[in-house]
């Protein structure tokens, strides 16, 4: 099966980050990462999610974390210099990003936002990240993804 390359995955080779695209099942009823976890046989701890938010003073930014987890807004507005943030409603997702709910992917947004990722993504060799559509993961080093979005890596729940 061919698998036509995303625009993250172009980025990353004109970064020249190593990486694999890894395709999975989508079911249109569980766009979690803990599907898209359990479809790859791969330990939900190493497969993030991303999640856009908009904090007071900053604007938007990115979180990325692990497929289980739910960001602690308090942590995340911590984190990005604001006093509260909540994520963005689902139908400003695409308008905004470029991406859709299921699919979005930290790298190749339509503008480059802060990004901050959870501190556990340095404990595995690699991580899984959305190649910007549905059905298709990134399988990368996340020291790789945190210098190619410039992320800050910090604290975004408490275990």
């Amino acid at each position: 099966m061919k698998i036509n390359k995303t625009n993250a995955a172009r980025l990353l080779d004109k970064a020249k980050i190593a990486y694999e695209l890894i395709p999975y099942e989508v079911d249109e009823n569980d766009l979690s990462a803990v599907h898209v976890a359990a479809s790859l046989g791969e330990d939900i701890n190493c497969v993030f999610k991303t999640l856009i938010l908009h904090g007071d003073k900053s604007g938007y930014f990115v979180c990325v974390i692990p497929g289980e987890h739910e960001v602690d807004l308090k942590l995340a507005a911590k984190a990005s210099g604001n006093k509260k943030c909540d994520l963005i409603p689902v139908k400003e997702l695409l308008p905004l990003t470029g991406y859709v709910r299921g699919g979005c992917s930290p790298i190749g947004m339509k503008k480059p936002f802060p990004t901050y990722i959870h501190e556990t993504c340095l404990q595995f060799p690699y991580i899984y990240i959305s190649a910007g559509q549905r059905g298709l993961q990134l399988k990368l080093d996340p020291k790789d993804l945190v210098r190619e979005v410039h992320a800050e890596v910090c604290v975004l729940f408490n275990e």
